[in-house]
């Protein structure tokens, strides 16, 4: 991850091998995951992109839309679980 190296471990000097985890850690939670936009998901962040999604595929799941089968529902589960 280019941003990562750029943006946080670049330049800094973490005390030891915890406090750098600790870092890169909050680092991905609250900036790289809640604030940067990423391209791939239509300049949103992924926290954004995950909430909007979410709906879309519970909607799909309880229609039994084609396509849409055991697989999607259990990734619909594993993300309502992890949120």
């Amino acid at each position: 991850m280019k941003t990562l190296k750029q943006e946080e471990v670049d330049g800094r000097d973490y005390r030891d091998v915890t406090a750098a985890r600790a870092g890169i850690g909050r680092f991905i939670e609250e900036v790289y995951n809640h604030q940067r936009l990423h391209s791939a998901l239509g300049y949103r962040p992924p926290v954004e992109f995950e909430a909007a999604l979410r709906p879309a595929v519970a909607s799909a799941v309880g229609l039994g839309l084609p396509g849409i089968g055991k697989s999607t529902a259990m990734i619909a589960e594993l993300v309502g679980a992890i949120r």
